[in-house]
């Protein structure tokens, strides 16, 4: 028997393909049952065209069948056959693809998609095989043929005998190595799994014998086994069906076994869309979020298909990462992917099915903000974080996208508002948008700096996740407003001032030698016109608020950065009375009076006191 060598390829090539093209091993399962799949679209486009040749529904299937003893793995299906010719070129040459070439010179209708277009997929099945045998009969015919190959070396064919129509694939399965257990490849659990992992959507049934035991004839104890077909693929995948035919448990239940999650989701999204690039979603939106979704092992991404075959399973460029929650799956025939299916071309289509999700993805939540409000909460204080990284990431590209979705606790409603609720309210002489920062909502309605905006009957808006003051600076404005903070110098609006012109000239001094009894620690001491009953806070000039100098100083290698604080003290306080009486009796005692007060300010903005032992010993000090 003569061995022919691969026509248009070197072992090289062959050699590369096998161990390099592809990621996993066990994807040659998904690429033989995918050409078995495409033997029988051709049978069934015949029979459409072909008034002589009629097939029932029941005459279409892949059968799968592995023999431990053997050690052989077989794929054998009820499709168009090939001749000795068709052989010699699809098989004979490396990456000529049948299916491609059939499906430029027929008009293919009816629904019937090719989903194999490389022609190098049924080499994949080397990195698991030794010796690939392929016996097959080409419909209407009696001849039959036998290809064989032990990889590089080339390959043989000769007629053979095979009883129906149809292609088999032998694979002999490679020994186990200290690396690699090619048992598994035998094994039907494992078999049943990767079936259903990456072909369950084939829409033709995969079948494979199962070994069942019943009762004998006759008797009440003894066994006997039998083997009974079962078929492995769920063929009809839930997003090519109506919406009308589908259930909430319906979605709920495919989310579940698809182990998107384990509980059932806050939302399912089912769309199909159709023109130039079509696919259809189903995505989900998770009622709580992963435990590992905030560290840097979470990987996002859907799930993708191309003719309900699975090519990724994660493809991260089908979602943005501020909308990295969403699970869920695209099935599109039109993206290209490259020559092993795993990877995709960045191509306008990708762009365009991406662009597509983030908008629909935008439009299901806003719509639940607004029919749906407790859904929305609830999905908030999961994933509302994400969003705001989202508008602070990547110079605030997204910012008008997210903007709307946003929400925040308000001081007046109890509850968390959009920014455009707490627009909506706004007073006619109320210029800004004002926020108040800090760790709880406890902690902030207990900041001094509130009392004058509250008198004024202004809603503040608490800040109390360490990303928010950082994202409200990249948005800057929502609806012309600006945002402003209570611990901000410049309120934008006029307070009756606290001093008359002779009490501002003799304070003047008194805090200028606070300041510089504090020795650089703030950037100016003057008569606060904000505090009402508290005696002492921190205000700030600049970009930099005293909040976000917290959050960057607990990150690694922290420059040290501080904002400029300003020591605003209550000169209607009975404790600026004190202060005035040591300052013309003891300025040595005043001092340790400004270290007091400073550092009263930063306990109340929950910063660090620079040093415990001198305020403990300062407090004693004066209790003398």
């Amino acid at each position: 028997m003569e061995t022919k060598q691969f026509k248009s390829e070197s072992k090289r090539l062959l050699d590369l393909m096998i161990h390099s093209i592809y990621t996993h091993k066990e994807i040659f399962m998904r690429e033989l049952i995918s050409n078995a799949s495409d033997a029988i679209d051709k049978s069934y486009y015949r029979s459409l065209v072909d008034e002589n040749i009629s097939f029932n529904k029941e005459d279409f299937y892949i059968r799968i069948t592995a023999d431990k003893e053997a050690r052989t793995l077989t794929i054998t299906d009820t499709g168009i056959g090939m001749t000795k010719e068709e052989l010699e070129n699809n098989l004979g040459t490396i990456a000529k693809s049948g299916s491609l070439a059939f499906k430029n010179e027929s008009e293919v209708k009816d629904g019937v998609d090719i989903i194999g277009q490389f022609g190098v997929g049924f080499y994949s099945a080397f990195m698991v095989a030794d010796v690939l045998t392929v016996k097959s009969r080409v419909l209407n015919s009696q001849e039959a043929y036998i290809w064989e190959s032990k990889g590089t070396e080339g390959y043989t064919i000769e007629p053979c005998v095979k009883d129906s129509e149809g292609t088999e694939i032998i694979l002999k399965i490679k020994e186990n190595t200290e690396d690699e257990k090619y048992d598994d490849y035998l094994d039907e659990y494992k078999l049943k799994t990767l079936i259903k992992k990456y072909s369950d959507f084939i829409k033709y049934p995969i079948k494979m014998l199962e070994k069942k035991s019943k009762l004998k004839e006759g008797s009440e104890t003894e066994h006997e086994d039998y083997f009974e077909d079962e078929t492995l693929n769920s063929m009809v995948p839930i997003w090519r069906k109506n919406k009308n035919e589908l259930k909430p448990e319906d979605y709920d239940n495919f989310y579940m076994d698809k182990h998107f999650g384990y509980e059932k989701p806050l939302k399912a999204i089912h769309s199909s869309v159709d023109g130039v690039t079509s696919y259809n979603t189903i995505l989900y939106i998770p009622a709580k979020a992963p435990y590992d979704f905030y560290t840097k092992e979470f990987q996002k991404g859907l799930e993708l298909y191309s003719n309900g075959v699975l090519i990724m399973e994660k493809c991260p460029d089908l979602l943005p990462d501020y909308f990295s929650f969403v699970q869920g799956l695209v099935d599109s025939a039109d993206l290209s992917l490259n020559i092993s299916r795993e990877l995709l071309q960045h191509d306008r289509q990708l762009k365009f099915i991406a662009k597509k999700i983030k908008d629909k993805i935008k439009s299901e939540l806003e719509g639940m903000i607004k029919n749906q409000r407790e859904k929305y909460d609830e999905f908030y204080n999961n994933f509302g974080k994400q969003l705001k990284y989202g508008v602070y990431s990547d110079w605030g590209t997204n910012k008008e996208d997210l903007q709307d979705l946003l929400m925040f606790y308000s001081s007046t409603e109890k509850k968390l508002v959009t920014l455009g609720e707490y627009v909506s309210r706004m007073k006619e002489e109320q210029k800004y948008i004002y926020y108040a920062t800090g760790e709880s909502i406890a902690r902030i309605e207990k900041l001094p700096q509130t009392e004058i905006i509250t008198e004024k009957g202004f809603e503040i808006l608490y800040f109390t996740d360490d990303i928010d003051e950082f994202a409200i600076k990249m948005l800057t404005k929502y609806k012309e407003k600006e945002f402003k903070s209570v611990s901000s110098g410049d309120l934008g609006f006029e307070v009756d001032d606290k001093e008359t012109p002779e009490e501002a000239e003799g304070n003047k001094e008194l805090f200028n030698f606070i300041k510089e009894s504090l020795a650089g620690k703030v950037k100016d001491v003057k008569a606060s016109k904000r505090l009402k009953s508290h005696p002492v806070c921190l205000s700030s000039e600049g970009e930099l608020s005293i909040e976000m100098q917290k959050v960057l100083s607990m990150m690694p290698n922290n420059s040290n950065v501080q904002a400029d604080k300003i020591l605003e003290i209550n000169i209607n306080h009975e404790m600026f009375t004190a202060v005035k009486r040591t300052y013309a009796d003891d300025k040595e005692k005043l001092k340790t009076f400004a270290n007091i007060l400073y550092n009263q300010a930063l306990l109340i903005e929950g910063l660090p006191i620079e040093d415990p032992v001198q305020f403990a010993n300062d407090v004693c000090n004066l209790m003398k």
